[in-house]
């Protein structure tokens, strides 16, 4: 793991011209659950994998370009552009889990493109589920459904990442779509 300090929103976009997909710890040094973020996340055992991290007690302009209001937070950027967040310290397998979401498969063409991972939670009686998955479908999108009406403890970790209880719910390599929000998900999805 190359970790590289970065001392302003001016340095992180010369990074990103360079990683455009990368992922940056903004953490408070001194902070327990930022040193918990800062060491679990820095654990991983790639040695191509570089991280981004920045002490917010430094820089103070980032975290204002990003609206973040809280440290230690993990930002994804793909394509130099903000995918996720995540917030608080995480176990290393969860940053081992993230940092290796970026796998990519061959399209058609021959180029290597990135592999989504969706997830739709829904329900047997949401007309707007039922659309969401046809639409999927349609576009040759495989995807896993997972009914919350049967499933609580699904339906309890949807509610927490989401902060919402309505379906239907789309988690595209982590980050969740509340409702069927077709021009975000067909962004995310790269649905023409």
């Amino acid at each position: 793991m190359n970790l590289i300090d970065i001392d302003s929103f001016s340095m992180l976009k010369r990074q990103l011209d360079k990683i455009p997909n990368a992922y940056l710890l903004l953490y408070k040094s001194g902070s327990e659950t930022s040193d918990c973020a800062l060491e679990n996340a820095s654990r991983n055992g790639s040695k191509e994998m570089t991280l981004l991290v920045a002490d917010v007690k430094n820089v103070r302009d980032i975290h204002n370009e990003y609206e973040i209001k809280t440290a230690p937070v993990l930002l994804s950027f793909h394509n130099k552009e903000l995918q996720n967040t995540y917030k608080g310290c995480n176990d290393v397998s969860f940053y081992d889990k993230i940092f290796t979401q970026n796998y990519f498969v061959l399209g058609e063409d021959g180029e290597a493109k990135p592999k989504k991972r969706v997830t739709v939670y829904s329900t047997p009686t949401c007309s707007w589920c039922t659309t969401l998955k046809k639409h999927l479908e349609y576009n040759g999108i495989k995807y896993r459904d997972i009914d919350i009406s049967k499933d609580a403890d699904a339906s309890a970790a949807m509610q927490k990442r989401s902060g919402q209880q309505g379906v239907p719910q789309t988690d595209i390599n982590g980050q969740m779509i509340v409702g069927f929000d077709k021009n975000k998900i067909n962004s995310l999805l790269g649905i023409q």
